[in-house]
């Protein structure tokens, strides 16, 4: 079993130590106030909960899921121990980079250090670390608990055996990896933003409504969510930060924000976690 730190204790960083504790591992779950530390283990709680009502996950593995986590707001401590260290903080490179600079001092040698970044170039992450080779991407799903898929990203500098270990850390927590080449946005981002952008231009001319948009995808194509719909979920602040940078990185037209996603951020309606993007969306 792993020792396991995950940094950020947000929608992504909690599902990520909910999986990683239900796997079997001992988990530290690191934001830099106690009060999101809180929030993240009371989702976590709150998400075993409801996979124990649907007789999905047994009673005392939620219990025993849940005494495998604690909270800390202490960067040193979380990572002091950690066999495999597991950032999911903002999509912001300089913050990641001050972040796993801090790490590779702090974390043990042998310790794997991922980031779950969804379109920031992992070798932009590891430029001027002491230990690249260790330094990966881990790119898991919303919600993480539900969703099966997860990228393993390499970059030049990544040792082959780090990548093994990591591949087997994702598929120990049940997930299905698919390794993926240092680029931006990776395999996943890279198709989704370009989706969800083209559906936001085609609310923006009027094509159909951004229901009917959705229902096109869902019932045509079956996707179990509609690109706008996702995107409300996902965080329209954060799939404009995404978009942005991917089209900085590649020049390309497809990844231009549309205006309407610039309206919807400047005017705080960020999707599903300020109750309305483009659905509205039901107090939690």
């Amino acid at each position: 079993m792993e020792r396991v730190a995950v940094l950020g204790a947000g929608q992504m960083g909690h599902g990520i130590a909910h999986v990683s504790a239900l796997a079997g591992h001992s988990v530290v779950l690191r934001d830099v106030k106690d009060e999101f530390v809180q929030k993240g283990l009371a989702s976590i709680r709150k998400n075993l909960d409801k996979g124990v009502e649907l007789g999905k996950v047994k009673g005392e593995d939620r219990d025993t899921a849940l005494g495998r986590i604690r909270g800390t707001t202490d960067l040193e401590e979380a990572a002091r121990e950690a066999s495999v260290v597991i950032e999911a903080i903002p999509e912001d490179l300089a913050l990641k980079r001050a972040t796993f600079a801090e790490l590779d001092r702090m974390a043990p040698s042998g310790a794997l250090l991922c980031s779950n970044t969804s379109s920031i170039r992992i070798a932009e992450i590891a430029h001027g670390l002491g230990q690249p080779k260790r330094v990966l991407g881990m790119h898991f799903f919303n919600p993480v608990h539900l969703m099966p898929l997860v990228e393993v990203i390499h970059h030049p500098g990544t040792g082959p055996r780090e990548l093994e270990r990591a591949l087997g850390f994702a598929r120990g927590l049940g997930k299905e990896a698919i390794v993926v080449k240092d680029s931006p946005g990776f395999a996943t981002s890279r198709l989704g933003v370009a989706l969800g952008l083209e559906a936001m231009r085609m609310l923006e001319e009027g094509v159909a409504s951004a229901s009917d948009i959705d229902k096109a995808m869902e019932l045509g194509y079956k996707h179990p969510m509609g690109p706008l719909k996702l995107s409300d979920l996902v965080g329209l602040d954060t799939r404009l930060h995404i978009a942005e940078y991917l089209f900085a990185q590649s020049g390309r037209e497809v990844f231009r924000p549309p205006e309407v996603l610039r309206a919807k951020v400047r005017e705080g309606k960020l999707g599903k976690k300020t109750g309305e993007g483009f659905h509205a969306w039901p107090k939690e």
